[in-house]
């Protein structure tokens, strides 16, 4: 993408997502006027305009037709109101993004359009974009998105009833997605059946299902009664994949565990009992590696400085060496208050749960040596690894798949519900 592709598609971005550009000489020109007050806040005229201006000029790029000039004014108007009382609320709640977080975000969008992050602002000078007013609304933007993660989607209630239903949902397309091995016994009625033959082929299904119960064997049982032509097979379909399955089928093998075999299920060619043999989930499961971890943590203080506490490990980890448990010293010695009882143990972890410098040591530990002492940002540890192990954890990200998916399934209506209580909530003067 060129610099000036990438501006123009930047531009377009930012207007899509609210965001209010202005340039160093516009600014100047404009004398500020209140449009309307917000609790302790208030909305500018230089904001109002600028946004018309920006959606005049999206228009225009995409042969758009716009509302009347008052009426647009009005939608802008209370949008900017939205955005003002959300920042009100996120700075009530202690939101911020610091530099650092801005300066990642503009990095990656910087990385996604192949230029650096040094030329960012001066490509956005050079087409006439003020870059301070740029990281400005990019930071509200990150603040909205904080903002409505606490307020509305860690709200958002997922009962056991919804969780199950897409786990159904789930292991639907599981049985679709799989291969199986089956096998199949066939009581069949005439095609122009009666009420009495099917009754008649149901008594035998139902005693097919007693001798099995009883011990049979599938295959014998297909031979003596299966009117199927898979019969003298022993009742063997051989492998199916599940999506190409019959209907009738495909509802049986959803029952059934693999070894097992199902009821008699009524179709119009009679009665069908289904075995499966072998199953192969073509669905791929997730595995990741864990370490047992444990771990003691002294943190320095205005009496303890960053040398003292390095050396209480330093003494910790010899006298560990040379014989007394680790979990003893961990007890007396650990502050950290989820371990410290538990003689330092952290259990079987995941990657990524913990801060770089404390990852990067389990990730360089050897299973049974003691580290030396390190700082986090959290004070100073020394870890042992006591064992690592893959660890399926297919489920888990089921439970996280189907929770995310039912939230966001709520969020559009739950945004909308939330936004309109703080509108109501606050104080709201239009001087337009």
């Amino acid at each position: 993408m060129n610099k000036k592709l990438f501006i123009k598609s930047l531009i377009v971005f930012l207007a899509l997502t609210n965001l209010n550009f202005i340039s160093a000489q516009e600014n100047q020109k404009i004398l500020d006027s209140i449009v309307a007050v917000v609790n302790e806040g208030v909305v500018l005229r230089s904001q109002l305009d600028f946004q018309i201006k920006n959606i005049t000029t999206r228009a225009e790029l995409q042969g758009l037709e716009l509302p009347k000039k008052e009426i647009m004014e009005e939608q802008l108007l209370e949008q900017l109101i939205i955005e003002e009382i959300q920042l009100q609320r996120a700075g009530q709640i202690g939101i911020q993004i610091s530099d650092q977080m801005l300066n990642g975000a503009i990095s990656l969008i910087a990385e996604e359009n192949n230029i650096s992050f040094e030329e960012l602002p001066a490509i956005l000078t050079a087409d006439g974009i003020d870059y301070g007013r740029y990281r400005s609304d990019l930071r509200n933007q990150l603040i909205f998105e904080q903002l409505r993660q606490i307020d509305v989607i860690a709200r958002i209630n997922v009962s056991e009833r919804e969780l199950n239903q897409c786990f159904a949902g789930l292991e639907t397309n599981i049985v679709n997605n799989a291969d199986y091995n089956l096998s199949h016994i066939l009581i069949s009625v005439p095609e122009s059946a009666t009420a009495d033959q099917y009754n008649k082929a149901r008594e035998i299904a139902n005693n097919v299902i007693k001798e099995l119960d009883n011990g049979a064997d599938f295959g014998e049982m297909a031979i003596t009664y299966s009117d199927s032509q898979t019969g003298i097979d022993r009742g063997s379909l051989g492998w199916r994949k599940g999506e190409q399955l019959p209907t009738l089928f495909s509802s049986i093998v959803n029952t059934i565990k693999e070894g097992e075999y199902s009821s008699p299920m009524q179709a119009l060619s009679g009665f069908h009992i289904i075995k499966i043999n072998e199953m192969r989930s073509t669905v791929e499961r997730s595995e990741i590696q864990q370490s047992e971890v444990r771990h003691i943590l002294v943190i320095p203080n205005q009496i303890i400085d960053n040398e003292t506490a390095k050396q209480k490990l330093d003494d910790a980890r010899k006298q560990i060496n040379a014989g007394t448990k680790f979990s003893e010293i961990a007890k007396l010695l650990s502050e950290d208050p989820g371990s410290a009882n538990e003689g330092g143990s952290m259990g079987w972890v995941s990657p990524g749960i913990f801060v770089e410098e404390f990852q990067n040591t389990v990730d360089d530990s050897e299973i049974g040596v003691i580290s030396e002492p390190f700082r986090s940002r959290f004070g100073w540890h020394i870890l042992e690894v006591t064992g690592r192990r893959a660890h399926d954890n297919t489920e888990e990200l089921k439970q996280v798949n189907c929770t995310q998916q039912i939230k966001n399934s709520k969020l559009a209506n739950e945004s909308e519900i939330w936004i309109r209580r703080i509108r109501d909530q606050a104080f709201v003067e239009k001087r337009i």
